[in-house]
């Protein structure tokens, strides 16, 4: 079983730095510079599950080393590269639900080390180290949107996709001044001489959407991962936990 899974873990790598050495060498005659380096990224990326593995002495499940791969090479090569984020309105939601499970699996996993250490005194509840989990995996999705802003504020990027808004309340331009929201209907909004039948909402919504979903992913695997430590080392949850690696 353990050979099956070396080998489906080693066949998903092959294939996916195929596949990346063909987009770089593709972006290389094409000239887009940007694209390739990104490739070299990506590449470096791939490595990072086997390197952490090695220097942390930690087991990675191939579930979840295979999830990661994948999607780093859904979020580089294919969201950004090939624009799957554009083609694919959802494609972004699936690669933020995504992070949220597994930022949680890695949460989960550093509490539960802790828990069942022999050297430290501390004993836990199911629920709190799933609270823990679902707390951490929130947290490194804010980071993230901080991030997507900064790189659209000081960079000119676009991380923090833009979405039309037909209609809104605002407190702003309430006539009287009150703390009332005034309900707008958005006929025509002119912007440099083009009038548009919408509002471009510039990331909010986009944002608030990611966490949306994250949370989603981070709150099926905090469930997931009580169950787990409630029956302890049994259930779902154990193909995305990793674990130290025992000394021989």
């Amino acid at each position: 079983m353990k050979s099956e899974k070396s080998k489906v873990k080693l066949t998903v790598y092959i294939v996916l730095r195929a596949l990346v050495t063909v987009c770089m060498i593709a972006q290389i005659f094409n000239g887009n510079w940007h694209n390739v380096m990104t490739c070299v990224l990506t590449l470096i990326l791939l490595m990072m599950p086997t390197i952490v593995s090695k220097k942390l002495s930690i087991n990675l499940p191939t579930a979840l080393e295979v999830i990661i791969v994948l999607f780093i090479f859904a979020a580089e090569i294919l969201g950004e590269i090939n624009g799957f984020y554009v083609i694919f309105p959802r494609w972004d939601d699936m690669l933020h639900t995504t992070n949220g499970f597994l930022a949680a699996a890695i949460g989960f996993a550093l509490i539960d080390v802790l828990n069942r250490a022999e050297n430290i005194k501390m004993t836990l509840s199911p629920f709190f180290v799933a609270a823990v989990a679902f707390c951490f995996s929130m947290t490194i999705g804010v980071l993230w949107e901080f991030f997507e802003c900064s790189m659209d504020m000081f960079f000119g990027k676009d991380m923090q996709k833009d979405t039309w808004i037909a209609s809104f309340n605002s407190v702003a331009i309430n006539p009287d001044g009150l703390n009332v929201p005034v309900h707008v209907d958005v006929g025509s909004v002119a912007v440099n001489g083009e009038t548009w039948d919408k509002y471009l909402d510039i990331g909010l919504y986009d944002t608030m959407h990611d966490l949306f979903v994250n949370f989603i992913g981070a709150a099926v695997f905090s469930l997931l991962g009580f169950v787990y430590i409630k029956n302890r080392g049994k259930g779902f949850a154990s193909r995305f936990i990793p674990t130290l690696k025992t000394k021989s």
